[in-house]
């Protein structure tokens, strides 16, 4: 163990994600004795770099297991879980997603591939100011946090990146092999929520016709009891 790791492993984080600033706070003396030490860590593998300035300690230095949603949120503050990504983890869709993809509050498209978390990727898209987060749930995930967009917003976020065109339920239940049936656990107020979210016209039109498509084949009966 390095002496370091030795200063972390005991101490609030070990099971996180954590900066320079953060680092710098954990150990003791100055930038010098921290450059050395951090470059004996992440060459014995006790230290993990993820990008420039984030880090974590090694799978056998963790407290806790760190789970991939926590680390994007740490690669990107500010950013959440979303696309297939999303859809995977709420059960939407059955293929396995080999990288977890997020929303990003800023402008351009980011990829890493980090040495022992796999690949993350950031897009960001054209929302309403002040309607980023709607639609978006904090999530527990073992000690830590993380937002993860739900299944409709999920949903509209690919639409938005891929730009697709309501065509009707093939592409989503032959394309993305979305069950039909979660499409029609989708409530009224979970559509209306999420109208004021998008700029391009396109993913309005998509949302107004999906909502068109599931409520037209609900029952009155069904259809009352859902949306509450």
């Amino acid at each position: 163990m390095s002496a370091l790791t030795s200063a972390l492993s005991d101490g609030k984080l070990a099971g996180r994600v954590f900066d320079e600033r953060q680092l710098g706070e954990a150990i003791d003396g100055g930038a010098a004795r921290r450059y050395a030490l951090v470059n004996r860590a992440l060459k014995d593998g006790s230290l993990v770099r993820l990008k420039r300035g984030t880090y974590l300690l090694g799978k056998s230095y963790r407290s806790d297991a760190i789970h991939p949603f926590a680390v994007a949120q740490a690669l990107i503050p500010g950013s959440y879980v979303s696309f297939e990504t999303a859809l995977a983890h709420h059960g939407w869709i059955p293929e396995a997603v080999y990288a977890t993809a997020s929303v990003t509050p800023g402008r351009k498209t980011l990829e890493f591939d980090t040495p022992v978390m796999g690949r993350f990727t950031f897009h960001p898209l054209a929302i309403h100011e002040y309607q980023f987060l709607v639609g978006v749930e904090r999530q527990k995930l073992g000690a830590l946090t993380a937002f993860v967009a739900s299944p409709l917003r999920a949903l509209l976020d690919l639409v938005a990146l891929r730009k697709q065109r309501w065509t009707g339920f093939d592409w989503l239940t032959s394309g993305l092999r979305i069950d039909e049936d979660h499409l029609h656990t989708l409530k009224r107020k979970q559509f209306a929520s999420l109208k004021s979210v998008y700029k391009h016209k396109a993913v309005n039109d998509f949302l107004r016709s999906l909502e068109l498509a599931v409520r037209g084949n609900r029952s009155p009966s069904l259809d009352a009891s859902r949306d509450d």
